[in-house]
């Protein structure tokens, strides 16, 4: 049984102090031009990747999320470095963000870099996100994705009305619609047990993906936070996968 650990419900005062105690707090500074960090959610996701030991992430849409998601990686680094090393994972505490915004892309790895370093094992994939169809159903995709095998991902993008294109003269640049994106289908049987989906928002798009998902996947709705989270939940595919199995779970 792979077991998931999900983050205990906190206020705004408990966060805030929280970040201030790593240190990156007086980073959180909104900007006119850009949206303003949700707390809430950066703890969460902050949470969920220190919890669950996760080892790669991979991340549709650029932002905070990004600068918080390698934080609690470099985290991981210090205490299970030693033990990644014999589970045999390649690009282990690393991320790969993915945006069809060259504008965010550039702010968020400008960001990252002056508070992390240069050398942070970030790795931004520019992809315009064009429309598509998924076992015919209308959606979006990237038409760049890196070669990765994540153990949590996750989707906070693109924005509907960037993506570009359209099928049946069909788009998503209309208010009452909704981003549906289908690249996480695509590369479903890559994924290893394990695998945590955490979605922000975009309940339509995560009843997308569990309606054509093809694998075990358990699901929990956070109707608090707006959030939908995924756990590939299947026996492992052999001896390495359930030696990254126990890690999980000791």
């Amino acid at each position: 049984m792979i077991k998931i650990k999900l983050p205990k419900k906190r206020n705004i005062e408990y966060i805030k102090e929280y970040f201030k105690k790593f240190g990156i707090f007086r980073h959180f500074k909104s900007d006119k031009n850009l949206f303003s960090p949700n707390l809430n959610d950066l703890y969460l996701i902050h949470q969920f990747i220190l919890l669950n030991k996760r080892i790669a992430v991979l991340e549709f849409g650029c932002g905070w999320s990004t600068l918080v998601m390698k934080h609690a990686l470099n985290l991981n680094k210090i205490k299970y470095l030693k033990d990644i090393k014999k589970l045999r994972k390649k690009n282990y505490f690393e991320i790969f963000s993915i945006d069809n915004q060259k504008k965010y892309l550039e702010i968020t790895k400008k960001r990252n870099n002056l508070i992390l370093g240069k050398n942070n094992k970030i790795n931004y994939i520019f992809s315009e996100c064009v429309m598509t169809k998924f076992n015919n159903r209308i959606c979006s995709e990237y038409k760049k994705l890196p070669i990765i095998n994540p153990d949590f991902i996750y989707l906070d993008g693109p924005n509907p009305f960037s993506v570009k294109g359209k099928i049946n003269s069909f788009n998503m640049s209309h208010k009452e619609l909704m981003p549906m994106s289908c690249d996480i289908l695509k590369i479903e049987h890559f994924l290893i047990p394990g695998t945590i989906i955490l979605v922000d928002g975009r309940t339509a798009n995560a009843r997308f993906l569990r309606s054509n998902f093809q694998r075990n996947w358990m699901h929990k709705e956070d109707l608090k936070n707006d959030q939908h989270i995924f756990l590939l939940n299947e026996k492992p595919l052999g001896l390495i996968n359930k030696e990254i199995i126990n890690f999980y779970n000791k």
